[in-house]
This record gives structure tokens, sequence and C-alpha cells, in this order.
């Protein structure tokens, strides 16, 4: 279990990030939609905007794994999950949300949840939150918030 323990965290912030390098190489393979996408909000500078994504989403997920500036790491990449889920995810401008058959709102509205279900998660990170042993949290798996959590930490 003690190896467990100390894996534990690294996975956690592996499996936080491990879209976004692959997200960056998906926009380099396909230039030109990913393109169409950075031009589509009001902002200018597609390109630029483009390269600034895709250091953004190769540099954070790196400086979160190695634990090194990553808390302003993940401070950008929830900025950018959250910027990116508004930008470009504008669900409410797509027609048949609730159709059930399924419409443009649709993929729209779970990227835009995903980005921020992925900006909580970085903001963890961002405020150094302390991981428990996963024994602990093994020996009560019904404990409700930290702190009996942390009592028992100590004694494990």
């Amino acid at each position: 279990m003690k190896l467990l323990d100390r894996l534990t965290p690294h996975l956690a912030r592996f499996f936080l990030v491990v879209l976004f390098p692959f997200s960056a190489i998906d926009k380099m393979i396909h230039w030109d939609a990913a393109m169409q996408q950075a031009t589509s909000s009001f902002l200018p500078g597609g390109a630029v905007l483009l390269v600034v994504a895709m250091l953004v989403e190769l540099l954070c997920p790196l400086a979160i794994l190695l634990q090194r500036f990553d808390r302003i790491a993940a401070f950008i990449l929830a900025g950018f999950c959250a910027v990116t889920a508004v930008l470009y995810h504008p669900f409410w401008n797509f027609p048949g949300l609730l159709d059930p058959a399924g419409g443009p709102a649709l993929p729209h509205f779970w990227d835009f949840l995903k980005n921020f279900g992925l900006a909580g998660g970085l903001m963890y990170v961002m405020l150094g939150a302390r991981v428990l042993p996963l024994s602990a949290v093994a020996a009560a798996p019904l404990a409700s918030g930290a702190a009996p959590l942390e009592a028992l930490a100590k004694e494990v």
C-alpha cells in the first residue's frame, strides 16, 4: 500500500493533464481546422492564439507533472479551460440542446462542462491541495471531507 500511497498523487496529476499535450498535437496535425476554430470568436490574431494555446497545452501539463511552478501552471491552464469554454463552446448559440435526437448544441454543451470540470481539478493543484495517502482513504471509504481522513492518515 505504501507504493500506491506514493504513486496516487502522481497518477492523479497525470490523469488531470494527459489530454492537453494530445490536444496540442491535434492542433498541429489539423492546423486548418484548429485555425477555423481559433478565428471563430471575436478575438483577433487566430494564428497567434493557436500557437499560444499549443504552448499552454504543452508546457503547463509538464510543469504540473514535474511539480515545478505547478501552481502557476495550474492557474494558467484553469483559466485557459474556462476562457476556451466560453469563447469556443457557446452551446447557448446553437439549437437542439434538449432535442432527443441531439443537435448542434449538444457537443458544445459537453465540451463546455468538460472544460469547467478540468478547471475545477486544476484549481485543486493551484490551491496546493494536500493529497491524503490512499491507505487512509481505503481505511475510511465512507468518510466525508478531509478532516476525518487527516486524523486517520496520521495513524497510518
